[in-house]
């Protein structure tokens, strides 16, 4: 069921979502060589308990996972991508790290995730993060009223496509408001002019995430974690937005550039 949203119900999601925003740049710029992914789980829920909010990932349930998921951020490395389970790890220099929260205060969900590089960068690892970054860019500006849900994810693909990255078609972006996730789903790939009309008051929470050199995916024994089927590393960027009369916002825009360096 699709449910669009009022001006002041979008206001509220973007207080979850400036949040949200706040949340990601403190734990990325924690995550440096040496850091133990337990570390960042337990800032992420430090800050939530000091703002009020509530995690959706807690206890979450869903279909695929071995559930329920008993932490508040999805931590992926290297090959991982998705639902990265935060465990005993420790950081090392050149890893590449996704970071994927989801919140919600009174009564009102945003969802974020971005990757970085901890330490030393690889040139590969920059040029995946920056094609995430691009496709979710490009989906972000055709989130216009009158265009359609696949408009996004030509976008999306489309830059997948000039980089030269495959695109899974399993997991993508979500609508997002009361729920995290809420109905229609969003492909990272698609064709243009087709699917629902896009109208103001559509939230939506837009993800690309690509491989490096596969489509295809694998689980960790944990049930939730999801890698590459190959091994070749995965980079992930995601903002909730909601489509307006005019231009699209987004609702969990960074004011800081966040590093890992």
């Amino acid at each position: 069921m699709l449910e669009l949203k009022t001006p002041q119900e979008i206001a509220a999601m973007g207080v979850t979502g400036a949040f949200v925003a706040q949340l990601l740049d403190d734990v990325a710029q924690r995550a440096r060589p040496g850091v133990n992914l337990l570390d960042l789980e337990h800032r992420a829920r430090d800050l939530i308990a000091e703002r009020g909010a509530q995690s959706c990932y807690w206890d979450y349930s869903p279909s695929f996972g071995r559930g329920p998921f008993r932490n508040v951020i999805c931590l992926s490395v290297n090959d991982a991508v998705l639902h990265g389970l935060p465990h005993d790890y420790t950081l090392l220099d050149g890893d590449l790290l996704t970071l994927d929260i989801a919140v919600s205060i009174d009564g009102w969900a945003a969802d974020s995730a971005r990757s970085v590089v901890v330490g030393t960068p690889r040139a590969e690892d920059l040029r995946l993060v920056e094609a995430t970054e691009r496709a979710l860019a490009a989906g972000i500006a055709v989130a216009l009223p009158g265009n359609r849900l696949g408009d996004i994810s030509a976008a999306i693909g489309g830059v997948a496509a000039d980089y030269g990255y495959p695109v899974n078609t399993e997991f993508g972006g979500h609508g997002i408001g009361r729920t995290m996730h809420e109905d229609p789903h969003v492909s990272n790939t698609g064709r243009a002019g087709r699917g629902l009309k896009l109208r103001p008051g559509l939230t939506l929470a837009i993800e690309p995430w690509f491989a490096r050199t596969t489509d295809k995916i694998v689980y960790d024994p944990d049930g939730w974690t999801i890698r590459s089927a190959d091994g070749s590393r995965t980079a992930h960027s995601e903002h909730t937005i909601a489509v307006t009369d005019g231009e699209p916002l987004v609702l969990t825009a960074s004011t800081v550039v966040a590093s890992a360096r």
